[in-house]
């Protein structure tokens, strides 16, 4: 039996965005599955919350990390979003910017930011 590799995406919980993020993921990280763990606007509340309201969100991350084995996480954000609804410019920061603060706690681990444009097509920022 092939060895189940696993990627943790921290995406919005639009299912618009599901499957492309997926499909980049598992390209990118060359993974066979993907522990999706979504929030409404995920880009903007892992950039602006406090550390007290990310604790639900670290404690997911780590089931992922620990019991799975993940090595790469992911941050997305996209186009029409209702949970954080800003400028495209905005999105690529908020992005940047949660990339850097989850870099910080789990530094041994591969953090990238997504970009899910208006045409429904993930791309690494």
């Amino acid at each position: 039996m092939t060895k189940q590799t696993f990627a943790t995406a921290l995406n919005c919980m639009d299912g618009r965005t599901q499957e492309p993020v997926i499909d980049l993921i598992k390209k990118d990280a060359n993974v066979t599955f993907v522990d999706m763990i979504t929030y409404p606007g995920m880009d903007g509340f892992l950039a602006n919350a406090n550390e007290d309201d990310l604790k639900q969100i670290f404690r997911m991350i780590d089931i992922s990390v620990e019991k799975h084995g993940s090595q790469h996480i992911y941050i997305v954000g996209h186009f029409d979003c209702a949970g954080n609804p800003v400028s495209e410019e905005q999105h690529k920061e908020d992005i940047r910017k949660a990339v850097q603060r989850i870099k910080e706690r789990y530094s041994d681990l591969t953090v990238k930011g997504i970009w899910v444009g208006n045409t429904w097509t993930a791309e690494i920022l």
